[in-house]
């Protein structure tokens, strides 16, 4: 080997910085508070995240304090986030170079929503809230959580990689007759809105799987859906798989279950295998849309 040879890391500096940014978002903690507890400056911490080499020293403490390991942090293992907070910022992450995305969320993918989604979510966390003070998300992370999602329909919109959106009819029927609430006691007036509401989301999806978007395919299916939710991003270098058990649609949770995100190649085979076999089975186009306008005829 030529001593001349220039050495260079396997180590993607890039990545492990946004790893870092996603799992600090997820501990509700900034970049100061991440400083004083390492005695760093916030500047430090900025130049960690935007990808700068870090000593190994540092990564151990930023390790313990975030609450992962150093193989989570350096992507070769499975990235575990116990904060859906956390969850969002590493998907917004990996949205922005993806070029196809393969989904299934329920009822349907953010990302597919309408405006007036987002503010009724908003209300739909707060009502989830455990009614016991202090047990509940601050209404500060679920307001930093709806700007990370707002940041991801907005690139969405602009780049409009293409996507591939699973919907399970069973999981429509139940949102279009629970509503856009964070739980069921609710005043009817207020249950009757978020009704309608949800049948203007649904009937947006009929809309989109009639006009087909070029960048946009909708499969819907007729068919129990797997429990936990999935999102496979393929770009220019690698694909990768995140798993979740949080959920924005009705009743939400964004508290309790642990997502994973991971590029082994063997999940992200099995995934891409069931997406395949789901999506030959679903209803597309015209007759799915069809489909979804009758379920709406049929629930008033």
């Amino acid at each position: 080997m030529n001593a001349n040879t220039e050495f260079k890391s396997s180590i993607d500096y890039a990545s492990l910085g946004d790893r870092l940014r996603a799992y600090r978002i997820g501990a509700s903690l900034l970049a100061e508070d991440v400083a004083e507890k390492l005695g760093i400056s916030r500047a430090v911490v900025y130049r960690l995240e935007r990808g700068e080499i870090v000593k190994i020293e540092t990564l151990e403490r930023l390790a313990h304090l975030l609450g992962t390991s150093i193989a989570s942090l350096l992507g070769v293992e499975v990235e575990y986030y116990s904060s859906a907070l956390g969850l969002f910022e590493r998907m917004r992450q990996l949205e922005e170079t993806s070029e196809r995305i393969l989904s299934h969320f329920e009822p349907i993918s953010l990302l597919l929503t309408s405006d007036d989604y987002l503010p009724y979510l908003r209300e739909m966390l707060l009502e989830a809230s455990p009614r016991a003070a202090g047990k509940g998300p601050k209404s500060s992370d679920i307001d930093t959580m709806l700007q990370i999602i707002l940041e991801r329909k907005a690139f969405f919109e602009k780049r409009k990689p293409h996507i591939v959106s699973l919907i399970g009819l069973r999981e429509l029927e139940r949102f279009v007759q629970t509503g856009l609430v964070g739980r069921v006691d609710l005043p009817d007036s207020i249950r009757t809105e978020r009704v309608r509401a949800a049948r203007r989301e649904v009937a947006r999806i009929a809309d989109l799987m009639e006009s087909e978007p070029i960048h946009v395919q909708i499969g819907l299916i007729d068919d129990a859906m797997p429990a936990s939710t999935f999102q496979v991003f393929s770009g220019p270098n690698r694909t990768v798989l995140a798993v979740s058990p949080f959920r924005l649609g009705e009743l939400p949770n964004v508290r309790n279950g642990i997502a994973t995100v991971t590029a082994s190649p063997e999940a992200v085979r099995m995934y891409e295998e069931m997406i395949a076999r789901l999506w030959k089975g679903a209803y597309k186009g015209q007759a799915g849309a069809l489909s979804i306008r009758k379920l709406l005829d049929r629930i008033h």
